[in-house]
């Protein structure tokens, strides 16, 4: 019995499934779901079935990666010639302007300086010699005294001027340790001027002068080289004075350097001697330190050489890499056009 029912079953599926068939909806119904799959297939899924994604992501990834390379080595390039301009400008800045080093070496006595005064109308009446800063009391003001100082007289035509002019020149003191100084006295019998002064102009060397050929040439380069300072009436004027040597590649220098006191004159003469304006001066070294200025250029040529070598290495590594890069974006970008020109007649 289950046997029989068993066969019976199944023979009626068959003949279920074969009426379904025979019958018009069921092949409606497969045409229906063959069209509706077709059209739920995409066009980029058609287009992504006929060309592999892969090679698409490649293509991209190269091109991102090339615009990569040229925009880092041209942001190198800028860094390298910016590096390569603020070299060169340190080097030209530290060329232009050197570095003093200071240094003072003792000395027991100066080289006797040269004093060049320019009295003018007034007369000189003494010039001595004296030590350890003691100046006697004054005997006579006004009048005429020994003196034991060395003088020359130069007259020679000005340098601004252009005017004939008349120079004492005083041999100045030299030893510093038993601070030898040199006190002058100068008398002015009338003037028409409001203010009465006398001119003065150190410079380095007193024996530059006995040695010269042009003694008047040898004072107009003075008057052109150095400084020159005053002293009134009626005044002891106190000029203590410092020498500087600069000295560089190229030049050197000597510059004096002065601190001075200005003490009143306590005029005691008679009242008729009084117009005779009486004027004092003395000459000292400040110190026994020579002060040494020595001009030091830190820029080296070698090491700016050096740098300007290596980046215009970088820079010449970076033109020819730029320029392989844009010759194989150039094939291929050749390259992929003839093989759309290939596609292209294949579909044709």
């Amino acid at each position: 019995m289950l046997g029989k029912d068993s066969t019976y079953r199944e023979f009626n599926d068959e003949d279920d499934h074969s009426e379904e068939m025979q019958s018009p909806d069921f092949f409606r119904d497969v045409v229906e779901d063959g069209e509706e799959r077709h059209e739920s297939l995409s066009p980029e899924e058609d287009a992504g079935d006929s060309t592999p994604p892969m090679r698409v992501s490649k293509a991209c990834l190269k091109n991102v990666f090339t615009v990569a390379l040229i925009f880092v080595y041209l942001l190198l390039t800028t860094v390298a010639a910016f590096l390569a301009y603020q070299t060169i400008s340190d080097f030209l800045e530290k060329l232009n302007h050197p570095v003093m080093s200071v240094t003072y070496k003792e000395v027991d006595a100066f080289s006797p300086p040269g004093i060049a005064l320019y009295p003018g109308n007034a007369r000189l009446l003494s010039c001595r010699h004296h030590y350890h800063d003691h100046i006697p009391p004054l005997v006579d003001p006004g009048k005429p005294q020994e003196g034991d100082c060395v003088i020359k007289e130069v007259t020679y035509f000005g340098l601004f001027t252009n005017q004939t002019k008349k120079a004492l020149v005083v041999r100045g003191p030299s030893d510093v340790r038993s601070k030898e100084l040199i006190f002058m006295q100068f008398s002015l019998n009338k003037t028409e001027e409001d203010f009465s002064a006398i001119t003065y102009m150190l410079f380095a060397k007193f024996s530059d002068l006995d040695y010269s050929l042009n003694k008047s040439e040898f004072m107009r380069d003075c008057e052109r080289n150095y400084s020159t300072w005053t002293f009134s009436g009626g005044f002891r004027t106190w000029v203590k004075m410092s020498l500087v040597r600069t000295s560089g590649k190229s030049n050197q220098s000597v510059e004096f350097r002065q601190e001075s006191a200005v003490v009143k004159f306590n005029d005691k003469r008679p009242e008729i001697e009084r117009s005779n304006q009486l004027f004092f001066v003395v000459f000292e070294w400040r110190d026994p330190f020579l002060q040494e200025i020595q001009l030091i250029v830190t820029a080296n040529p070698w090491s700016s050489a050096a740098i300007l070598c290596g980046v215009f290495m970088a820079l010449f590594k970076a033109a020819n890499f730029a320029k392989l890069t844009v010759q194989w974006i150039i094939r291929m970008r050749k390259r992929h056009l003839r093989n759309k020109a290939r596609q292209q007649g294949i579909i044709n």
